[in-house]
């Protein structure tokens, strides 16, 4: 018996060394650390199961036959993060350079139909060159495959994608189809074709970080939600982001244990809203000091500015926040804001996470470009997603709630739960003095007729009250005691059920 332990122990040891232990110091040398290194860091210490260690390809064309690795380029398994079940596969840059080939493709599918069957997220930790050449069609089998997956699994349980070096050709269509996509700065990219490709097809001389890198992913695709300095970075914050998340569609938000009251008051909101209506205030410090303990954490912070998603926590719960930000461009909606926010509530509705929303919109970017480019069915994707939500949905407009913009922010006529608003809210189809210019056109010729007229709707229209006389808000608050509503209005809540008529999908204006 001693013997074939010690054979299991000498096969386990040499699957571990992956593709050697020179291209484990070529790994670290580019700053990067290895498969099983980047599981440690991500699991629980001593949590970590894997499977199919022993796998080996089978690929006989180019001489494949005479090299085969254990594992075959990726390290599957499962684990907890913070005792909770989490299902990863980790690609190995270290064997084949991460590429895909069948056997690589059937441990990645295995791990992901166990994640579905069992209910519990899936992390995919991505470093790899794309398909195996060598292989072919085999391997372009195995992508379709795993997409099936990914596909299958959407809105099932959460797929979380960390790409932490290269993700080329058909593995970047994985991640792409997955809830959130997380970068490591300097060290990963992605695209569909490379910069030599790019350079012999349409003359372009681009490299790899100006065509696929975290900054242009982050800032200017919007195909990453976050990027950040290193692996141990990366790796920390999704254990930080998998407490906010549940584990599928049905378990429900998890519930951490908190100090911060929910009675908690907060005069210093009083004084946020400034008295110039037209001077910015930033909409992060009223939600850093209204969720429990100022934990918020931000999706898509570096990508359309003007508008704030992301996840904290409200009597240890969580819960999704999508704000207007007056820093940027006023908060006024355009079409990348539009998309980020949608994109973001249909998470929160999947997953069954309540959706608070803070308002302070003067309405949509007017111009050509905008227009040009879509702005209607953009923000009718914004529309479109917090109507079809049936989650508990709690909206506190603080300032300017203008035109179509006011109702495409989790209205009461959009099926807004609770929509609270502040006394310096201004709900109305525009601004003064752009609907005293149109309603009394006849009087522009008298500057002091004009001003009065302004004035005259500023009073009648530029606070809370004609919408709250009409029931489409439901109270008028103190800024102070934000906090508290919110909490109270969430527990109120937590029992809701609304279901949409059937039907076999809806059809998003994608």
């Amino acid at each position: 018996m001693k013997h074939v332990i010690e054979e299991l122990e000498k096969r386990r040891e040499n699957a571990r060394l992956g593709g050697g232990q020179a291209r484990i110091d070529a790994q670290h040398k580019r700053g990067k650390l290895t498969a099983r290194e980047r599981i440690e860091l991500l699991m629980d210490d001593g949590s970590f199961e894997e499977f199919d260690m022993f796998v080996e390809h089978r690929a006989t064309e180019f001489g494949m036959e005479k090299t085969k690795i254990p594992g075959d380029g990726v390290v599957t398994g499962w684990g907890t993060i913070n005792g909770r079940v989490v299902y990863v596969f980790a690609k190995d840059f270290t064997v084949f350079g991460g590429s895909l080939s069948e056997t690589h493709a059937k441990k990645m599918t295995k791990i992901q139909d166990m994640a579905l069957k069992n209910r519990a997220p899936i992390i995919g930790l991505f470093d790899a060159g794309g398909a195996r050449i060598q292989e072919g069609v085999d391997a372009l089998g195995g992508y379709g495959e795993v997409f099936t997956r990914n596909v299958l699994a959407s809105g099932v349980i959460p797929q979380i994608s960390l790409i932490m070096g290269p993700c080329a050709g058909g593995d970047v269509y994985s991640p792409a189809m997955t809830d959130f996509i997380f970068m490591v700065k300097d060290t990963s990219y992605m695209f569909v074709t490379g910069p030599d490709v790019v350079k012999t097809v349409t003359n372009e001389t681009v490299t790899a970080e100006e065509l696929g890198g975290a900054k242009v992913h982050t800032t200017k695709s919007s195909i990453a939600d976050r990027a950040y300095e290193n692996d141990v970075e990366a790796l920390l914050q999704m254990r930080r982001l998998m407490d906010f998340l549940p584990s599928n569609n049905i378990d429900g938000v998890p519930e951490l244990p908190t100090r911060d009251s929910a009675d908690r008051l907060d005069p210093s909101l009083d004084t946020l809203i400034p008295d110039n209506p037209n001077k910015p205030y930033d909409i992060k410090e009223l939600i850093h000091k209204v969720v429990d303990e100022g934990d918020f954490f931000e999706i898509q912070d570096a990508y359309a500015k003007n508008i704030v998603v992301g996840f904290a926590r409200m009597e240890g719960h969580t819960v999704g926040i999508v704000a207007n930000q007056p820093m940027v461009l006023a908060g006024v909606l355009d079409s990348d804001a539009s998309r980020k926010a949608a994109r973001f509530v249909r998470f929160c509705d999947c997953f069954e996470i309540p959706i608070v929303t803070f308002v302070d919109v003067p309405g949509f970017l007017p111009g050509t470009a905008q227009e040009y480019g879509g702005l209607i069915k953009h923000g009718a994707k914004l529309l479109f997603a917090y109507a079809e939500a049936t989650v508990p949905k709690v909206t506190c407009i603080t300032r300017k709630a203008y035109g179509g913009a006011y109702d495409v922010m989790s209205s009461k006529h959009i099926r807004g739960d609770v929509n609270y608003a502040w006394p310096t809210a201004e709900i109305a189809v525009m601004g003064a003095k752009g609907a005293a210019e149109i309603i009394y056109r006849s009087e522009l010729s008298d500057p002091e007729k004009i001003k009065g007229r302004v004035d005259e709707y500023q009073r009648r229209f530029a606070n809370p009250f004609v919408a709250a006389e009409r029931g489409y808000i439901d109270e008028v608050i103190l800024p102070r005691a934000t906090r508290m509503r919110i909490c109270r209005a969430l527990n109120m809540l937590r029992n809701k059920t609304v279901e949409n008529p059937w039907k076999k999908h809806d059809n998003i204006p994608l």
